[in-house]
């Protein structure tokens, strides 16, 4: 099939998720032309999107592509490809990331690569990525919480009776809860009606704070941006030398086309991405770009995470918004364990359509019954970086995740605690089932930047040691994945990287 060309921009943005989203926003209105890929289209907003029916059990807005695992298993994965990426369907959890995870922490299999940055070098981006998502909260009340240089932009979403409830009953026990910071517009004279879908679900009032409507949307109110949908990127082309990346190469319309520019920025999350820099092997490249070090691909880690409900016989559970309670207690050592556990917070109310996967055999009835009477958990660990926990092309082009999973004993001793806990302060009944490879939704680490070239993809700012004009600005760049869900730190990392490259665009 022959190749077309298309006009050449300054930027090439490849994803339009929160990395992407980010640095296009930075670069608004900076004078360069700004092309934004994205292999997906608008999410539109229809009633399916509050539809646990058409959500979960249909699995409409999910990718029907195949990959494998890494005994060649083929699933479908958990990857949603629409303009914001990702943030379309997630939970609005923005968490910082704890000072001592920037710094290497030790834990029961092992101690975690100290990042190149410090917590005091986001500081100020994350309070900007706060404030770009509109993320209320309330500093104070965890222990582990670093220092911030100003409040949230909004205050604490208020818990509804039944977490009001557990939040008092977990402080007479001596523990710490605290209000989860979440990117939603839930205030006076904001958008959100607490509809109840919005962990896992598309927001069909655009409340969530998402990377299409506080990132995207803004960015392209200015004349130098512009968002082209249904355009997969294939392929990166570097010139004769392979120091300089010179073309994107990318599907739409059933049609392969190219767009040249001095300077790209991919951030197709950190599995796709990987996937890519494989993929535009060359001559001078033989292992792929930005990979002379030999890690794009490898180090991937996504959390271990397990799903708790939490029942109440006697009582149904009328919660509309649950997603405002977090527990870090059990975070770095405690009375539970000498090593890091990990992050407990409320994940969104579970709807019978949602546990059909899970409990295929049990009658509708059953499941109907425990969905009304459920206060649902999300039991959240680090998975350590492993060097053969991979991403791989196989010869059909197709994705194969050879996850290596890490910590998993410290994770369901986390379990446990938690189970204990909920049951110590009023649950009777606990359920719980872990989250598999099918969910990559906190994947990372696939491209990880350093201060050595040996031993890292990407610098400091996320270029790649290998090529001038290539940055990596998604989860790839994590050489941790800490216990707290990813989204903010890769905002405040993009914003710097964002403003980073505005100041150098004459250079490229």
């Amino acid at each position: 099939m022959s190749v077309g060309t298309s006009e050449s921009y300054d930027v090439v943005i490849i994803g339009s998720g929160v990395g992407g989203g980010a640095v296009a926003i930075t670069l608004a209105g900076s004078g360069a032309r700004i092309l934004i890929l994205e292999r997906g289209e608008r999410l539109p907003r229809e009633a399916e999107n509050w539809s646990p029916q058409a959500v979960f059990a249909e699995q409409r807005y999910r990718t029907r592509e195949t990959w494998y695992d890494g005994n060649g298993k083929p699933f479908r994965p958990g990857q949603f490809y629409f303009v914001g990426g990702h943030t379309k369907v997630y939970g609005t959890a923005m968490f910082r990331f704890r000072e001592r995870d920037f710094e290497g922490v030790e834990h029961a299999e092992g101690k975690t690569m100290p990042w190149p940055v410090r917590y005091a070098d986001l500081e100020p981006w994350y309070g900007k990525a706060e404030t770009l998502f509109g993320v209320h909260g309330q500093a104070g009340d965890d222990p582990t919480e670093p220092p911030r240089s100003a409040p949230y932009p909004h205050a604490p979403i208020p818990h509804e009776p039944i977490i009001g409830k557990a939040f008092e009953r977990m402080r007479a026990l001596g523990l710490h809860p605290f209000h989860m910071p979440s990117a939603v517009d839930l205030h006076p004279g904001g958008t959100c009606i607490r509809c109840g879908t919005c962990d896992a679900f598309p927001c069909r009032v655009g409340a969530k704070g998402d990377a299409e409507t506080r990132l995207i949307d803004p960015a392209l109110k200015h004349p130098n941006v512009t968002l082209q949908t249904g355009s997969e990127v294939t392929r990166l082309i570097a010139d004769e030398r392979g120091k300089r990346i010179v073309a994107a190469q990318y599907r739409r319309d059933g049609k392969v086309l190219s767009v040249s520019a001095r300077l790209f920025v991919l951030s197709a999350g950190a599995i796709n991405s990987a996937a890519l820099l494989l993929r535009s092997a060359d001559a001078r490249n033989p292992r792929g770009l930005a990979n002379s070090s030999g890690v794009v691909g490898r180090y991937y880690m996504n959390h271990n995470c397990t799903g708790i409900m939490a029942l109440t016989p006697f009582d149904v559970n009328a919660t509309r918004f649950p997603k405002t309670l977090s527990v870090n207690d059990f975070y770095f050592a405690s009375s539970a364990s000498e090593k890091p556990l990990g992050n407990l917070q409320l994940l969104g109310k579970i709807q019978e359509p949602m546990l059909r996967g899970a409990l295929p055999r049990t009658p509708k009835w059953l499941r109907t019954w425990l969905a009304r009477h459920s206060v649902d958990w999300y039991v959240m660990s680090e998975d350590l970086a492993q060097r053969d926990s991979e991403v791989r092309v196989r010869s059909d082009g197709a994705i194969e995740l050879r996850w290596k999973r890490s910590n998993l004993r410290a994770h369901r001793r986390f379990v446990d605690v938690a189970k204990k806990l909920l049951k110590d302060i009023g649950f009777p009944i606990v359920l719980s089932q872990p989250f598999g490879t099918d969910t990559p939704s906190h994947q990372c680490g696939t491209a990880r930047f350093g201060a050595d070239p040996a031993a890292s993809a990407l610098d400091p700012y996320c270029r790649s040691w290998d090529h001038d004009n290539l940055y990596v600005v998604d989860a790839s760049f994590f050489p941790s994945s800490a216990a707290l869900n990813p989204a903010l730190t890769i905002a405040a990392q993009a914003l710097r990287v964002g403003s980073h490259l505005r100041a150098r665009l004459r250079e490229f």
